[in-house]
C-alpha cells in the first residue's frame, strides 16, 4: 500500500492554529508534521516574512514536507523528534525568538492504516512499530530478546493493560516455539491471553499501544521536547499540545501546571521578594479542548483527542 492512498483527517486543525495565535511575521514549529495538515494552515497565516520549521521521524512524512518545501520557500522540514528541536533552534540560530510550536501527539492515520509498518492489530503486516523505520529495535526483535518481567512491564506501564503478566506470559511461551514476526500472529496470542474483553475495543489493543509507545520513546521524546519548547519560545509565545491517550495527557497538564504554578513554594516565606527564576513561565490559555460533534462524526479517531495552549511568561 502506498502512502498516497492513506487519507489523513488533521484533528483539531482550526483550533490548534488558532491556540498558537499565528502573527504574519513570526516564526513557527510543527513538531509532528504528519501529512501537513496543521503546517499548510499556519502557512496560509503567515505573511511573506513568516517561517515554519517541521520536524517529523517517519521518511513518508519527510517526504510530503520536502514537497511542500519545494512549493513554499518559508517551510522547511527535517528528519528529527521534536524531543530534539531545541537543538535544531540553536543551530539555525533561533532559539528563544520562536513565536509557537504545535505538538500533536500520537500515530498518524496513514502510519495506522498501512500494514507495512506493523502498528495495526487489525491489518496483518511485519511487526515493526518504529515511526522511523531505519532508526532503533523493530517490535519484533525487542519481542524476541526481552524477558517476561520486561514486556508484562511495557504493556503495564505504557499501555495500562491489566492483564499485562498474563499476556507477557502467554508471548513468551509461543516465541519459544516460533518467533514473532507478523502483527497478526502476535494480536491473536495476545487476545486469546486477555481474559476480559472491553466492549468496542479490541483485546490487543492496549498491549499494543504500550508496545508502540516503548519502541519510539515516545513518553521520554515528549518529556524532552516539552522542556525544549519552553526554552526555544520566545516570551509570549504558544505552546499548544493535543493528546490522544491519558499517559500522553498526564504528563503535558502536569508540566504546564507546574510551569504555571512556578517554585516559589520552596523559598523561605518571609523572603520579601521572590527572585525571577522561581517565578512562573507559562499561563495557562483556556481550559482543555476537545473535538465537536462534527469532528467526531467525520473522524472517529478524533474522540480520545485532548488539546492544552500555554503562553511563555519569560
Amino acid at each position: 500500500m502506498t502512502d498516497s492512498t492513506l487519507r489523513h483527517i488533521t484533528v483539531l486543525l482550526d483550533e490548534a492554529v488558532e491556540g498558537l495565535a499565528v502573527r504574519a511575521d513570526g516564526c513557527y514549529m510543527d513538531g509532528t508534521f504528519g501529512r501537513g495538515g496543521h503546517s499548510r494552515l499556519i502557512l496560509q497565516k503567515l505573511g511573506p516574512g513568516g517561517r515554519l520549521l517541521g520536524f517529523d521521524k517517519d521518511p513518508l512524512a519527510i517526504a510530503t514536507g520536502e514537497a511542500l518545501a519545494a512549493e513554499d520557500g518559508r517551510f522547511v522540514v527535517v528528519q528529527r523528534s521534536f524531543a530534539e528541536l531545541g537543538d535544531e533552534a540553536v543551530v539555525r540560530g533561533i532559539s528563544g525568538r520562536v513565536s509557537g510550536i504545535l505538538l500533536d501527539l500520537g500515530v498518524s492515520s496513514p502510519q495506522l492504516d498501512d500494514p507495512e509498518r506493523g502498528f495495526s492489530f487489525l491489518n496483518d503486516g511485519p511487526l515493526d512499530m518504529r515511526m522511523n523505520p531505519g532508526a532503533g529495535v523493530s517490535a519484533a526483535d525487542w519481542i524476541a530478546t526481552a524477558d517476561e518481567d520486561e514486556i508484562a512491564r511495557v504493556m503495564k506501564d505504557y499501555g495500562e493493560e491489566r492483564f499485562a503478566k498474563r499476556m507477557a506470559r502467554a508471548v513468551v511461551q509461543r516465541r519459544a516455539e516460533q518467533p514473532f514476526t507478523r502483527t497478526a500472529d502476535l494480536a491473536k496470542v495476545l487476545t486469546e491471553a486477555n481474559p476480559a474483553w472491553e466492549k468496542g475495543k479490541n483485546p490487543a489493543t492496549r498491549a499494543f499501544q504500550g508496545i508502540r509507545i516503548y519502541i519510539n520513546n515516545e513518553l521520554g521524546d515528549l518529556e524532552r521536547g516539552l522542556e525544549a519548547a519552553l526554552e526555544t519560545l520566545e516570551v509570549g509565545g504558544r505552546l499548544v499540545v493535543i493528546s490522544f491517550h491519558s499517559l500522553e495527557d498526564r504528563i503535558v497538564k502536569q508540566f504546564m501546571k507546574r510551569q504555571a504554578k512556578g517554585e516559589a513554594d520552596k523559598l523561605p516565606r518571609d523572603l520579601p521578594i521572590i527572585p525571577k527564576a522561581f517565578e512562573p513561565r507559562l499561563k495557562l490559555i483556556g481550559k482543555p479542548v476537545y473535538a465537536g460533534e462534527a469532528e467526531l462524526k467525520a473522524n472517529p479517531r478524533s474522540r480520545s483527542a485532548v488539546m492544552r495552549i500555554a503562553e511563555k511568561l519569560r
